[in-house]
């Protein structure tokens, strides 16, 4: 009976009541839709790490195989992951992922851009590094689609597995004998995990807030009608039973809408560079345990949103029908949230992820509990100070309900915070002005000259001018020029050409710089010729991942606060239809209406979003590593815009509708 009742109720509200209805299933299919992504992304990052952690070999003892190493290559700028393997004596191990059998001796295999890549430049630019090229490598042995992988067959014995390499993970792994190629997830792949799920902290909290609000859109026609119910005799049991029901069969729908778009922005989102490359779409499709769990959660979220504003209704249901304004709201909100802020000049780098990430989402939580109770003071004192009809008015309405006035501008605060605490983190835009053209090859104690000779002479070889250098235990060749220029490199930009390599002094391009790669492969077996800005190549490309977190998670941000002032502001209009016909009866000029509603959400913006702002930069500071940087700041101000725009033009939009509602002012029947 309830259910078929909330069902006629549902349809029977009237054009605009079914408009109140569109824009709650609009804000859930919004915040599903994005809250998809900020989970998922989680599993995304695992999933890479998952596929990457073959190549960090966990040592076997006698239950063995197999040895492995790796070693990182560079070629265009671009890093290449060589992975060493040879099958032990009499064993018969099995393929590394993405091949169908065990490379033999002397075999290549190749990923499928590094083979690409292979045949489009000049051999002695990349191809001349590796023996016969066998087969392509599968997808499963990549961490992104493009990523740069080769696979080498070796025998046991040769130099490049019995060599003693670098134990340094920027460098490579050693050789390790192994049972298979299971392997455990390295440093930097944690190291992304662990940026991600603060990422999702960030954007999952705010995304629930506004899953919250969407219960309470339109709610004061619902509480309208549920008192009316309640005084012809409807039981409390009734009136909560009806409000679930509605609000659950609405979020459900908004859920599968929200669900298709997420599925529909999948290829999209697959362009996302970060952590070296794109996505592949199955890491970003949901797991069904996500999918099943966004489907119920967000349904029930908003139901018990929903059940928890009905205290007045069922309790006093008079008191609604006359429209008296509800009890103020205790300051032990703003407690709440000083406790919380009070508490994160404690932590600090050594804090564990999980504390950080506990600390943000209590710090969005308190921020969201106390806006209301701010937005009510703000209220109070622009009625006290007000000049204006549309000021008073404004005030009036911020004092009379500060829930609803925090909901239209609570995106953009939260947003705020966000934009406060990755500003102040934010990486600036710099360049070590290392040198790419300068390589440092560690070699045996006692052969350092025999080493220096022997890169002497293949340089000569290349037709490359160099110069090079010994220590003890180290050799450096430093590329000046192209001696004789090889065919095919005037098209690659050589020595004097326009794509010279930044940083390395000497104006050397490019194919000189790969060539020099090449000719220097293998000249201390399991070592790769490595430049100071190959060493420093993995910190800059953490730091501008960082730049492009930043960009996504803010994106994603101000998406969520901008749909939910627009929808929460034409929400707002539906809710207050009846005052406002009765003030446009009474003689009030549209205008001033208007006025009083851009009031109404700019002043507690103003004051919301340079607090929440503030706490934002109040709560990075114990996480900073140097002062303030400019990029940071541009970026603040960029927010700061942005937000007032967005909302500006959200309200903007729901103007035609003010018209709407107060052009036939009389009585609804719904």
């Amino acid at each position: 009976m309830n259910l078929d009742l909330t069902w006629r109720l549902l349809k029977g509200g009237g054009r605009r009541g079914l408009l109140g209805t569109w824009l709650t299933l609009g804000a859930v299919a919004v915040a599903t839709a994005l809250l998809l992504f900020a989970v998922t992304a989680n599993f995304a990052f695992q999933a890479r790490g998952d596929r990457d952690a073959w190549r960090n070999p966990v040592a076997a003892g006698s239950g063995a195989t197999a040895v492995e190493a790796a070693r990182f290559d560079y070629v265009r700028d671009e890093r290449v992951t060589v992975v060493d393997v040879a099958a032990l004596p009499g064993k018969a191990p099995a393929p590394p992922p993405g091949l169908d059998r065990f490379p033999a001796p002397g075999e290549a295999w190749l990923s499928p851009a590094l083979a690409e890549l292979a045949r489009e430049l000049p051999a002695d630019q990349l191809a001349a590094r590796f023996p016969a090229v066998t087969g392509v490598l599968g997808e499963e042995a990549l961490a992104y689609p493009g990523e740069l992988v080769a696979v080498v067959g070796h025998r046991p014995d040769a130099p490049v597995m019995t060599a003693e390499r670098s134990d340094d993970w920027i460098a490579g792994r050693p050789p390790t004998p192994v049972a298979d190629f299971t392997g455990r997830v390295s440093e930097d792949a944690e190291a992304y995990q662990v940026l991600a799920l603060i990422a999702s902290v960030l954007m999952v909290v705010p995304l629930l807030v506004f899953g919250g609000a969407a219960a309470r859109l339109t709610v004061a026609r619902r509480d309208q009608r549920l008192a009316a119910l309640r005084l012809v005799g409807a039981t409390p049991g009734q009136v909560v039973g009806m409000t679930v029901a509605e609000a659950v069969i609405v979020a459900f729908a908004g859920a599968v809408a929200g669900t298709a778009a997420y599925a529909a922005a999948v290829p999209l989102l697959t362009r996302i560079e970060i952590g070296g490359g794109p996505w592949f779409a199955a890491d970003l499709w949901p797991h069904p345990l996500v999918l099943a769990g966004a489907l119920v959660a967000v349904p029930l979220l908003v139901g018990l949103s929903a059940v928890a504003g009905l205290r007045r209704v069922v309790v006093s249901p008079l008191g609604v029908a006359r429209r008296q304004t509800p009890p103020g709201m205790r300051a032990l909100r703003v407690l709440a949230l000083l406790v919380v802020l009070a508490a994160f000049p404690l932590l600090g780098l050594e804090a564990s992820v999980t504390v950080i990430a506990v600390a943000i989402a209590l710090a969005l939580l308190s921020l969201n509990l106390a806006g209301p109770w701010v937005v009510g003071l703000i209220g109070r004192v622009a009625a006290a100070f007000a000049r204006t009809p549309a000021l008073l008015l404004a005030g009036r309405r911020l004092v009379d309900d500060p829930r609803s006035a925090w909901r239209t501008v609570s995106g953009v605060a939260l947003t705020g915070f966000v934009a406060g605490f990755l500003g102040m983190l934010s990486p600036g835009a710099f360049s070590s002005g290392a040198s790419h053209a300068e390589f440092r090859l560690a070699v045996v104690e006692g052969r350092p000259a025999v080493v220096a000779e022997q890169a002497r002479e293949r340089m000569r070889d290349a037709g490359l001018a160099a110069r090079v250098e010994h220590s003890e235990k180290l050799v450096t060749v430093t590329v000046t020029g192209d001696a004789a220029p090889a065919a095919g490199d005037a098209a690659a930009g050589d020595a004097g050409k326009g794509d010279a390599v930044a940083g390395d002094g000497g104006g050397v391009g490019v194919a000189a710089v790969d060539r020099a790669r090449t000719a220097l492969a293998g000249l201390v077996p399991g070592r790769t010729p490595t430049s100071e800005a190959d060493d420093q190549r993995f910190g800059f490309q953490l730091l501008d991942d960082v730049r492009v977190g930043t960009v996504v998670v803010l994106s994603v941000s101000f998406l969520v606060a901008i749909a939910s002032a627009g929808i929460t502001a034409a929400s707002s209009v539906l809710d207050r239809r009846q005052t406002y016909g009765l003030l446009r009866l009474a003689g009030t000029p549209l205008t001033v209406l208007d006025r009083a509603r851009r009031a109404e959400t700019l002043i507690p913006l103003t004051v919301m979003g340079g607090g929440t702002i503030a706490a934002g930069v109040f709560c990075a500071t114990p996480f900073m590593l140097g002062a303030p940087n400019l990029s940071g700041a541009v970026m603040l101000g960029i927010c700061v815009a942005l937000g007032f725009a967005g909302v500006l033009g959200a309200g903007a939009l729901s103007r035609p509708l003010l018209v709407a509602v107060t052009t036939d002012p009389s009585p609804r029947p719904d």
